[in-house]
């Protein structure tokens, strides 16, 4: 929560630098919602340089329903007081990325460019593990887990089509490919670009 906290405090002072920054260069941030076989938001500090090479670090967080878990569990009591929410188990992947990538622009005006990114992220994976079903009447859970938590590094492959509408706002939508030892997320997201996109038009 804090580095999301950080991300969004460095998302506002962007607006702030001085526009001769601008004119060949762009600071600003991106956040996205991504479907595919996770749910994945993200936050991410995009640096664009002589309106040529990219440059990015940002989080992603990735979630989705149980893979293991007993098509008979049951949170028993927990499951009525929580209205359910309580038998809700998730697989998660969370990440923290580095990306570089090269800048094409499709168009005189510069508000409609692709950028071609990749690199590298170091993830964590947590899961819940070992399902074990509970011997005789429970008021509670019927099977204990064990919580698996591990760590890895992948690749990632995330170009975009930015569109820069204005000098401080835009839209991504963004394919991306993750791939590590253990897990692989495909999707496609779509969010909001807020900083120094492009430099001014006349």
């Amino acid at each position: 929560m804090k580095k999301v906290i950080v991300i969004l405090v460095l998302h506002f002072v962007l607006i702030n630098i001085n526009a001769q920054f601008s004119e060949k260069n762009a600071l600003y941030s991106t956040g996205e919602i991504a479907f595919g076989n996770y749910l994945e938001l993200n936050l991410n500090l995009n640096y664009v340089i002589n309106e040529k090479y990219s440059f990015q670090i940002g989080y992603s967080s990735h979630i989705r329903e149980s893979k293991y878990e007993p098509e008979d569990y049951s949170s028993g009591l927990v499951g009525i007081f929580t209205l359910g929410f309580g038998q809700l188990h998730f697989d998660q992947m969370d990440n923290y990325q580095i990306l570089v990538g090269k800048i094409y622009n499709l168009n005189e005006r510069g508000n409609i460019r692709f950028n071609l990114a990749g690199g590298i992220g170091y993830t964590i994976i947590t899961e819940p593990t070992n399902w074990k079903p509970v011997s005789g009447f429970t008021l509670g859970e019927n099977y204990t887990y064990d919580i698996d938590k591990h760590s890895t590094i992948s690749l990632i492959i995330n170009p975009k089509i930015e569109f820069p509408f204005t000098r401080i706002f835009g839209l991504t939508i963004s394919p991306m490919l993750q791939i590590n030892k253990d897990r692989t997320f495909i999707g496609i997201g779509v969010g909001p670009m807020i900083g120094l996109l492009r430099k001014k038009i006349n």
